[in-house]
Parts: structure tokens; C-alpha cells; sequence
């Protein structure tokens, strides 16, 4: 799904510098998938909650976000650039 389409759905976009996390409220069932998944990027004691930024490998934030089984988090990843260096 794209970003318009996300947006238009309901979900609320976290900004990141190589994903953007989006969550829709709606559709959460609070299992704490992503919460256990990986608490430096989601954590409900502060504002934001998520913060994809906050765990450097971009995998471990889709893991988490792909660990949510009702679709309520989704994610996207930014383009590279070929002069990008990993």
C-alpha cells in the first residue's frame, strides 16, 4: 500500500530517515506484538510512541512492525539513492 492510500485509510504517519511507520488506531487489538518487538522504537510512556529512528537496523523495525497480525502498523521504505552508502 502507498502512502496516500495509508494516509486516506486513517493511519497516522511516524516520520523516519529510512522508514516511515504508520499506525492505525482503529485496528489495534493491544496484543503488544510490537511493543515486545522492539521497545526502543515503540513505546507507549512517551510522545511520539513510535519513533523508527530509534533502532538502527531498518530490519528489525519491518520485524516489528510485521509482527502486528491485524495490519494495524505498516510501514514504507524510502527510496536509496545510488550514491547512498550502507
Amino acid at each position: 500500500m502507498d502512502e496516500e492510500k495509508l494516509l486516506q485509510e486513517g493511519y497516522r504517519k511516524y516520520y523516519g530517515k529510512e522508514i516511515d511507520v504508520f499506525f492505525k488506531k482503529e485496528l489495534c487489538i493491544h496484543a503488544q506484538s510490537c511493543l515486545h518487538g522492539n521497545p526502543a522504537v515503540f513505546n507507549v510512556d512517551r510522545r511520539p510512541w513510535i519513533l523508527p529512528d530509534a533502532e538502527q537496523k531498518v530490519e528489525e523495525v519491518m520485524r516489528a512492525v510485521n509482527s502486528c497480525r491485524v495490519g494495524a502498523l505498516q510501514y514504507i521504505l524510502h527510496e536509496r539513492k545510488e550514491n547512498d552508502q550502507e
